[in-house]
């Protein structure tokens, strides 16, 4: 792993990042486009608002790295292409890494890559395709000093949740995957937070050395949002990774401003929602 690529990726004086996941259209599920159409008035409103990274695929990724200057959010970039988010499902499902992902995050100038963990009930062969690229991504990421970001999801039963696998937030699942993530050679790991987000430290402690950055799921009002926010940093994450709560948000600037708030200079909810009110978009 580079560290020179993570001195990019965290804020200097914090320690933490957030980084905005705009990665969505890979999938190839149609809600998970809706407010990220087009994509270069996405990019550049993130570029506005700066947050500390953002996450893009390979067909994205010159979106934001053409833009000039040095003062400007880093490139994540997404390593591999699932099909298991569709309500029905397909009938065949499947998860592929990109091949040459380490090499083309070079290229991008990147300061990570991220792949999937993913634990779907009674389909053990989506993880197994998951761990066999996270193998093969890990030794490319070491040849070329490219941080590795593994993002363990634990889905629900998909018929119980009403399709596209929702997000299960037992702790005991989540931590075990979370350190099958660090087994594998994780520099990174973006994870779920727990349905009783007072177990966190608990994920936070079997990542041992590894940052953990917080998942962002589904849509939800601002102040859970950033009250989530707060509580995960407290029990020692390391930083979030937020995609739908700041894209389809009505003020993307200000929700991201208020995260950064909350992440770099220690403000407390009450205050973050003050910024986000006070902000034109």
């Amino acid at each position: 792993m580079s560290l020179f690529r993570l001195n990019r990726l965290f804020n200097p004086h914090s320690g933490r990042a957030l980084d905005v996941a705009v990665d969505h259209g890979f999938f190839g599920e149609p809600s998970f486009i809706t407010g990220i159409e087009d994509m270069a008035s996405v990019v550049g409103t993130l570029v506005r608002a700066n947050p500390d990274a953002v996450q893009l695929t390979l067909g994205q990724a010159r979106l934001l790295q053409s833009i000039p200057g040095k003062q400007k959010p880093a490139l994540v970039l997404r390593a591999d292409v699932a099909n298991v988010y569709g309500n029905p499902l397909d009938s065949h499902i499947f998860s592929h890494h990109v091949p040459n992902a380490i090499e083309e995050a070079v290229r991008l100038d990147a300061v990570a890559v991220c792949a999937n963990l993913m634990q779907l009930p009674g389909r053990p062969e989506i993880r197994e395709a998951n761990i066999r690229s996270i193998m093969a991504l890990r030794e490319q990421a070491t040849r070329f000093g490219m941080p590795l970001m593994v993002e363990p999801l634990v889905m629900q039963d998909n018929a119980k949740a009403g399709g596209g696998y929702m997000v299960d937030g037992d702790t005991d699942k989540i931590v075990a995957l979370v350190r099958q993530a660090k087994e594998l050679g994780a520099d990174l790991i973006k994870a779920d937070p727990t349905d009783d987000i007072a177990d966190y430290g608990r994920v936070i402690e079997v990542a041992g050395d590894v940052p953990v950055l917080v998942r962002g799921g589904g849509r939800v009002d601002d102040r859970t949002l950033l009250e989530r926010t707060a509580a995960v940093l407290a029990h020692g994450a390391s930083g979030i990774v937020y995609g739908r709560n700041v894209v389809q948000h009505p003020k993307p600037a200000g929700i991201t401003a208020a995260l950064l708030a909350i992440l770099h200079e220690g403000a407390d909810v009450d205050a973050a929602l003050a910024i986000v009110e006070r902000s034109a978009a």
